[in-house]
């Protein structure tokens, strides 16, 4: 060999810790031994044939009142005042200006700059109380008045952010700037999976037809950060094959793909052997993994054999692949076989100017799918160990976005201060609301939930104390709920 390439070699930064055996490379393979054994490392778990991922030892810290979690994630931000906030002072003002008490100091959107002097604007549809909770919801959400004695309204949410990817980042990830772990895969590196033929964390994204609000959906919204790239959610695609590049190559059969991973799988335990590195293991189990979904996601996506009334459940859009129906009875076919965490996220909330028009689409278009999955989840007792989680970033302004004048396009602005999410299953108590707002639905004035607080009780439902479940990065422990975050005790059967 040239020795000018045999000293270049010597001295890349691969070759000095891969022929360190009992320097550097040594101390750094002791360090990550040695947090492996305290949950802490990448790589905790050790490959699994078939890529299954089993989590972490010492998990679960505490008895688990939900095994999974569907997230129904409304992108755009549902206006609370509008769909389940209801205030009869709004109503009662409407078209009168904002009193500044309510506002002072108050930071909003860009669109809005300051709040003062803008007008109240009353919700556009009437308020029923429903069930034997007599919970208030719109006449714009029938079929979840229908099931709300089932669900759990958290009307005290708010958050920092005031915009929408930061807001959504920090409600996933538990930090507006992108780069941390998602909820769906701290859950997939904690818990693992129950299923070696689907991944752990799986996200469906839509958009209603015809909208003008629809929101990017961002890769890092199902990102898995600094946690080896394994527990990052996998995305159905809404046509065509549901995963790209999972289907072999025409002309190759199942045999000879098996062979061709055998010998790819030898070659990377050799590179995992010499280097340590975890996203070789991540590799092997990707591979392993597309493998076993090529029968397993056809199987899924076939839902010729639901029964017609379950379909019927779930509206005339859950033949329709990509919409917001189809992904909720996904979700539940997903759960069914083992998959841990199911992220939908539907676009179209964010009606700056379209609050008396687009806003009765978004709502016919999840209302009936995501009441559908509640009871179909019941009747098929699943409800009791699902965790089912409705909302989106943040709420709506109480005071109007445009001209009062200009009804068909009257909007709401970014609303960080309150909005309302709601929760089902997996130990949540049913039939209640908690929290408060104020008169003009405003300001948290009661029972206040950060999202930092839903991120820990959605932990604890699933057996994990949130501040116990780390990961070393960059030199500190890093969490979910990042140093926040505090158990919501009321909602807690």
């Amino acid at each position: 060999m040239d020795p000018r390439l045999e000293r270049h070699l010597h001295l890349t930064r691969r070759e000095f810790f891969s022929r360190s055996a009992t320097g550097l490379g040594t101390a750094a393979l002791a360090t990550l031994l040695g947090r492996e054994s305290r949950g802490h490392a990448a790589g905790s778990q050790p490959p699994v044939p078939g890529g299954r991922i089993p989590g972490l030892p010492s998990l679960p810290h505490m008895a688990p009142k939900a095994k999974r979690v569907i997230y129904l994630f409304q992108n755009g931000a549902p206006t609370h005042v509008e769909l389940f906030d209801f205030k009869p002072r709004l109503l009662a003002e409407h078209g009168k200006p904002v009193p500044d008490s309510y506002i002072g100091g108050k930071r909003f959107s860009t669109m809005t700059g300051k709040a003062d002097g803008k007008l109240l604007l009353g919700p556009i549809e009437p308020f029923r109380q429903h069930g034997k909770s007599g919970a208030w919801v719109s006449s714009l959400m029938p079929y979840t008045a229908a099931v709300s004695d089932e669900l759990c309204f958290v009307k005290s949410m708010h958050t920092d952010a005031v915009n929408h990817a930061p807001a959504i980042s920090l409600l996933l990830s538990g930090a507006q700037i992108p780069g941390r772990a998602t909820l769906g895969s701290w859950l997939s590196y904690g818990l693992g999976c129950e299923t070696d033929s689907l991944p752990a964390f799986v996200v469906m994204t839509s958009v209603s037809k015809g909208t003008t609000c629809g929101q990017i959906f961002y890769d890092f919204y199902w990102s898995a950060g600094f946690l080896p790239s394994r527990y990052q959610g996998v995305k159905f695609r809404a046509s065509g094959e549901p995963v790209l590049y999972v289907n072999s190559p025409t002309g190759l059969d199942r045999a000879v793909r098996r062979e061709m991973l055998d010998d790819l799988a030898q070659l990377n335990a050799i590179k995992q052997r010499e280097f340590a590195d975890p996203e070789i293991a991540t590799r092997v189990a990707q591979y392993e993994m597309a493998f076993r979904m090529q029968a397993s996601v056809p199987e899924l996506a076939d839902i010729s054999n639901e029964p017609q009334h379950i379909l019927d459940l779930y509206g005339p859009q859950v033949r329709e692949p990509g919409t917001y129906a189809y992904h909720c009875l996904m979700a539940r076919r997903l759960i069914e076989r083992g998959v841990r965490f199911v992220q939908l996220m539907h676009a179209g909330w964010d009606q700056h100017r379209s609050i008396t028009t687009e806003l009765y689409t978004q709502c016919k278009d999840t209302d009936q799918p995501s009441a559908a999955l509640v009871m179909d989840l019941k009747q098929r007792g699943l409800l009791d160990d699902t965790l089912v989680v409705w909302g989106g970033e943040f709420g709506r302004t109480p005071f109007i976005q445009g001209d009062l004048n200009d009804r068909p396009h009257w909007g709401r602005d970014h609303h960080p201060y309150a909005f309302t999410v709601w929760l089902a299953g997996g130990g949540i108590k049913p039939g209640i609301s908690y929290g408060e707002t104020d008169d003009l639905a405003m300001n948290v004035v009661s029972q206040p939930v950060h999202v930092h607080d839903l991120q820990a009780t959605l932990l604890h439902q699933l057996g994990i104390d949130h501040e116990r479940l780390t990961f070393r990065f960059q030199g500190r422990d890093f969490r979910l709920t990042d140093i926040h975050g505090e158990l919501v005790k009321g909602i807690l059967s």
